[in-house]
């Protein structure tokens, strides 16, 4: 009997090796899977859901509704700019089968160019807008086609229920819906509001299943509602006084603006030519766009005499009863300074008598006296710290308007001819400055000493339709005393009683205080050196009873009457607009 063999070692058979190499290898991939499966379905499926779901995701933004305007019309608040509900037609090139067929369905079923529709459909894009602004019934008319992937979506676009009325100060926005000029371009993040958001799960067809639960949507907030300082009666009437000052004056272009002095609140304001903001879109002059009150600064001539009195004045270097001998010409820097031809030749004049009489050699004696005699350093300085610190001259407002721009005062310190340069400051000349300017300085001078923030929103209506007003900004305080003040007042009063028949009213009206000053200035060529034949007027005073109630400013560009532009143009309009006030806007006459 053999002895049995030993058994074969199991680790040595090939057969198990690969048995076993295959299982090991089986055990991996199945690990593996189960991984990934778990990295996948587990830690990365909000992402990888997400993901998608982006071939059916759309995102559509919800615009905002734009913030209503509105100004004041006696006692009631009523709009100046409105919202229209219109549709802008669309395409997502995406589901677009046949352009050229649907293009041409488009333009037999609303009008427009088939062409451009076609090219529209074509664009890299999953939103393209084919047509703006369709009325419900164009709308209905390519619904009614049904074509794949077209759609429309409610837009809203300004309104205009005034018409042209102050069109430059209230702007436009653009068909990209941004504003532009005026208070639209001001205001325009508090106007637009914020837009919403939706995202609309869509099926093959692209057709929003806006019922699915995954849809997101942020509700769109409506812009501010914004009420204005303006007056609708008497921006109305404004216009009509400017339209026709200026057609008087034969002058093409123009403005005028009222202010409450104890406010700084703009209750009109208005340039010529104007445009409908309704139809933008179709001005070929963008001049005509912008708000000149505002906007363009010119050399504001003798409109500066009383500002520089009431410095001096203020200063203590001259006093109301103050006389001094005028030689009718100074000599500054090797050039002289004279007056219009009817100032009488030299002779003992009065402050009085500088303004009454607009005498330039005035106006620099008195910049002279705030340099203990001549025009030097401290006369610079010191009438300078009184122009930009005081007045506000050569920087912007901040008044709610688009483009506004800030004039220019030459630097007291560095510049050739600077004395000469500042005795020219004195009388409004070698500087710039916007009406709106003057209109800010002047109340500060007559109004005790303070100097308000001009504005145009009087402030902005709640959610319970409720106008919540904004307080007056003080500028500045103690612009100058009141007594001051007061002498200064008396100054230009006592100028427009001796006046007021060269300037078109005949008998002053009786229990009114009237006061202001005529501008003219020759305009300035742009390489320098002024036009001889060239002139611009402006008249900038106030009216009241015991205090000023209404600053007025107003500006004639090249008339072509005979005489000063700012006695023979500008002032018969402040003249129109002081009766209006007196007559239909509540004039308190003096006590």
């Amino acid at each position: 009997m053999h002895p049995r063999s030993p058994m074969p070692s199991t680790g040595s058979n090939p057969a198990v090796q690969r048995l076993r190499l295959w299982y090991s290898v089986f055990l991996l991939v199945a690990a593996v899977f189960i991984v990934r499966s778990f990295y996948l379905q587990v830690i990365r499926h909000d992402y990888y859901r997400q993901l998608a779901m982006n071939s059916q995701l759309k995102e559509y933004q919800i615009p905002a509704e734009r913030g209503v305007i509105a100004a004041h019309d006696g006692d009631t608040v009523v709009p100046v700019v409105l919202n229209q509900k219109l549709y802008t037609l669309f395409a997502d090139p995406k589901y677009i089968k046949d352009s050229w067929k649907d293009a041409h369905q488009i333009a037999d079923a609303i009008g427009g160019d088939a062409s451009y529709y076609e090219k529209q459909m074509k664009v890299n894009s999953r939103y393209s807008v084919l047509a703006k602004k369709l009325n419900k019934e164009q709308r209905a008319k390519v619904e009614k086609l049904k074509l794949k992937g077209v759609g429309t979506r409610e837009t809203t676009y300004r309104t205009y229920p005034q018409g042209q009325l102050a069109a430059q100060l209230l702007g436009f926005v653009n068909d990209e819906g941004e504003g532009k000029y005026g208070l639209e371009q001001a205001l325009d993040s508090q106007l637009k509001g914020q837009a919403g958001e939706l995202r609309a799960i869509t099926d093959a067809r692209g057709i929003p299943l806006v019922a699915n639960k995954d849809n997101i949507v942020k509700e769109a907030q409506a812009g501010k509602r914004v009420v204005l300082t303006i007056d609708i009666a008497m921006q109305k009437q404004l216009e009509d006084n400017l339209k026709a000052g200026l057609e008087r004056a034969k002058s093409k272009s123009g403005d005028a603006m009222i202010m409450d002095p104890n406010t700084g609140a703009i209750l009109a304001m208005a340039s010529f030519p104007t445009y409908s903001p309704a139809d933008f879109s179709k001005v070929e002059d963008a001049n005509v766009f912008t708000n000149a009150s505002v906007s363009s600064a010119l050399e504001v001539g003798s409109s500066m005499k009383p500002l520089t009195a009431a410095a001096a004045l203020d200063q203590g270097v001259v006093k109301r009863e103050t006389t001094y001998f005028d030689p009718s010409f100074y000599d500054i820097d090797g050039y002289k300074i004279t007056n219009i031809e009817e100032d009488g030749g030299a002779g003992t004049r009065s402050v009085s008598d500088i303004i009454q009489l607009s005498l330039n050699t005035g106006a620099t004696w008195l910049l002279m006296q705030m340099g203990g005699g001549q025009i030097n350093q401290k006369a610079r300085q010191t009438w300078h710290g009184y122009m930009v610190d005081r007045y506000q001259f050569g920087k912007q407002t901040g008044i709610e308007q688009g483009y506004e721009t800030a004039g220019t005062i030459p630097d007291p310190n560095d510049g050739y001819g600077l004395n000469l340069q500042y005795a020219n400051t004195a009388f409004g000349q070698g500087m710039t400055a916007t009406p709106l300017q003057m209109a800010g300085a002047l109340a500060s001078v007559v109004n005790g000493g303070t100097y308000y923030k001009p504005h145009l929103v009087d402030g902005y209506m709640n959610k319970d339709n409720q106008l919540v007003q904004q307080k007056p900004t003080v500028v500045k305080a103690g612009v100058i005393k009141p007594e001051v003040s007061q002498t200064v007042k008396e100054i230009m009063q006592y100028s427009f009683e001796k006046n007021h028949v060269g300037y078109g009213m005949p008998r002053l009206p009786a229990g009114y205080s009237i006061g202001g000053k005529t501008g003219t200035a020759q305009i300035a060529k742009p390489g320098g050196g002024y036009y001889e034949d060239k002139f611009n007027g402006t008249f900038t005073g106030f009216v009241g009873g015991d205090k000023p109630q209404y600053i007025i400013v107003t500006r004639v560009n090249e008339p072509k009457i005979p005489g000063y532009a700012g006695s023979k143009a500008a002032a018969p309009m402040f003249v129109d607009m002081t009766n209006m006030l007196i007559n239909n806007f509540n004039v308190t006459p003096k006590s």
